[in-house]
């Protein structure tokens, strides 16, 4: 096999395998043979190998097992979704394509490119597969490969930031956005206006930016001199010579929502942040929070022009600590201290003891529903990689009570820390080291926080036969809005226990 056919099959394995895990957790239920589920609406079996990330699937027909290529996946979930829902959907399909064909750019850039030295830009830089439950991780909106992939965190890109000016009557804004004037010069009368050149090659030609352009309303400067470079989550950039990350729009459907800087997500940010600044100035222990301090952006083009300035890290990580993305974690990444781990008990204790009662008690004391899941949480290990540290982010992603119920509140937290985040990272210990009981680990610190604090809901958890798992493959083929969330019952291993 040679080095074009090793990607291709590269490709597939990494785009079915999140795929896999939407169909048979929304779709299917399993059967009394290892590996086969039944799929509900058309009854017919599909078999898998492995659990955390399933490969190589096969469907049963005509008295045998038939390989199914990621093409032919594709096939099969929509016409199971077809007969399960009712509804025909041909956009999520070709994302599901898109997804798979950006896999495979990525590997080849990747074969080409040379990773970085830094361990936490290596981490953020690392997630191939993406989000574990979705099907479609890496689309990138169908756009051609050439638009997008010199943007793309997975290709180790390192990129300038393309700089505008926005003339000061048409500047709008909240919040501590005095960190953009340092990336260039503005002429006067002017402010200066960051911008992601991947969105501003997607709106350039719009007519109201046309309009500003010509009449002097924006003007284009340039180029940063120094280069910045992608996080995880694409939009997000750091800007290491100014410690600092910026989050633009972006006009791209990623995972279930077209990535905007939404007006109304702006107009409350700082209300939102500045909650979450409160709870954990008086949280207990270390963690911290990457504040998002303010936006700018021009009246004329407000959504897609807009910039958010969040923290950047030396003023929040532990001195001689190294922060890593709790998403890369689990996908693996070289240098990873779970790779050094020959028991993981004391470190998995050590990383509970870090992310979970900070995330309880901004709920508990202070209401507020932090978006604690893996790609938002960083984690900062010492010198022996373990865990110190916790770092949580995306104001965009908080809640806070009584604005959503405390029910509400308590089911998404449940969510987002336990199903999307300690679920995810026990199932990679337990496939590397299966004599290990994690769960008891997590209800001991769930039960520690009960005692030292008080938190109704851990009694009721801990009893619960099941927990919300979120339905991202239904959501996206019923059309729902980007930001909805729709649970089915999963198991719950504490309950166990």
């Amino acid at each position: 096999m040679d080095r074009v056919d090793d990607l291709e099959t590269a490709a597939d394995a990494y785009a079915a395998a999140p795929l896999l895990n939407c169909l048979l957790r929304e779709a299917a239920q399993p059967t009394e043979e290892p590996g086969v589920h039944r799929l509900r609406a058309g009854g017919r079996l599909i078999r898998v190998h492995g659990t955390r990330r399933p490969a190589r699937p096969e469907l049963h027909a005509d008295g045998a097992w038939h390989r199914l290529g990621h093409a032919e996946l594709v096939k099969l979930t929509a016409e199971e979704l077809r007969r399960l829902t009712g509804l025909s959907n041909s956009e999520l399909p070709a994302e599901m394509i898109d997804s798979r064909e950006a896999v495979a750019a990525l590997l080849g850039a990747r074969a080409r490119a040379t990773p970085p030295d830094d361990l936490y830009r290596l981490s953020e830089q690392s997630l191939i597969t993406g989000h574990p439950y979705h099907p479609a991780p890496k689309a990138r909106g169908g756009g051609p490969v050439a638009g997008w992939l010199s943007y793309a965190p997975e290709a180790y890109a390192r990129f300038p930031l393309e700089l505008l000016g926005v003339r000061e009557d048409s500047v709008v804004g909240e919040g501590d956005t005095g960190a953009l004037d340092a990336l260039g010069t503005a002429p006067p009368g002017y402010r200066l206006l960051p911008a992601h050149p991947w969105q501003l090659d997607l709106v350039a030609g719009r007519p109201e930016i046309r309009a500003a352009l010509a009449d002097g309303r924006l003007v284009r400067l340039g180029r940063t001199g120094r280069s910045v470079w992608p996080t995880a989550a694409v939009r997000t950039l750091y800007v290491p010579g100014d410690d600092l990350f910026v989050k633009f729009s972006l006009d791209v459907r990623i995972t279930n929502d077209i990535r905007r800087l939404w007006r109304h997500d702006l107009l409350k940010l700082r209300r939102t942040d500045e909650a979450v600044v409160r709870a954990f100035a008086a949280l207990p222990g270390r963690a911290g929070w990457l504040s998002d301090r303010g936006y700018r952006t021009a009246d004329f083009a407000f959504e897609e022009l807009a910039v958010l300035v969040r923290d950047g890290l030396a003023d929040h990580v532990l001195p001689g600590a190294t922060p890593l993305l709790s998403a890369a974690l689990v996908e693996g990444f070289d240098g990873s201290p779970l790779d050094r781990l020959t028991d993981p008990a004391a470190w998995w204790a050590a990383y509970l003891r870090q992310v979970v009662p900070p995330a309880l008690h901004a709920f508990a004391r202070h209401g507020v529903v932090l978006e604690a899941h893996l790609q938002n949480t960083l984690v900062a290990v010492d010198a022996d990689g373990l865990p110190v540290q916790a770092l949580f982010r995306d104001a965009e992603g908080v809640k806070l009570l009584p604005e959503v119920t405390r029910a509400a509140g308590w089911e998404r937290l449940v969510y987002c820390l336990v199903v999307n985040h300690l679920a995810e990272l026990a199932a990679l210990l337990a496939e590397r080291h299966p004599e290990q009981d994690l769960w008891a680990a997590v209800r001991r610190e769930l039960i520690r926080y009960d005692t030292e604090h008080g938190l109704p809901e851990i009694a009721g958890l801990l009893a619960s036969p099941t927990l919300p798992g979120k339905t991202n493959l239904l959501l996206r083929w019923t059309g729902a809005d980007g930001a909805d969330a729709r649970y089915l019952p999963l198991p719950n291993p504490l309950a166990g226990h």
